[in-house]
């Protein structure tokens, strides 16, 4: 499964510009890939973990603007259509980067 995350965020103060940073922080040390601005995916294993990444979302989200989160399936992703640009292979971002123990 994936959860994106879609936020628009003000930054027309100095508080609102660190809370927009703080929020971004958050979202790549969590583990989130950036797809475009402020677009942000992460992969899951199941829906417990979806649940735990929803909840640490909602936890760190900034109390101003719009953040969205939608889960989906690989399948789902995989279906994705890109009508301009190239997928980004900087980052291994398939099930192979997955360990099971």
């Amino acid at each position: 499964m994936r959860v994106l995350v879609f936020f628009d965020l003000p930054v027309t103060t100095g508080e609102q510009r660190r809370n927009y940073a703080r929020f971004r922080k958050f979202l790549l040390k969590s583990g989130f890939m950036m797809l475009q601005e402020s677009v942000y995916c992460k992969l899951a294993l199941n829906g417990t973990v979806v649940r735990g990444i929803v909840d640490q979302v909602h936890k760190n989200s900034p109390q101003e603007g719009l953040v969205q989160l939608l889960t989906v399936t690989e399948k789902q992703y995989a279906k994705m259509d890109f009508i301009v640009g190239e997928v980004k292979s900087e980052v291994l971002d398939s099930d192979e980067r997955l360990v099971i123990l």
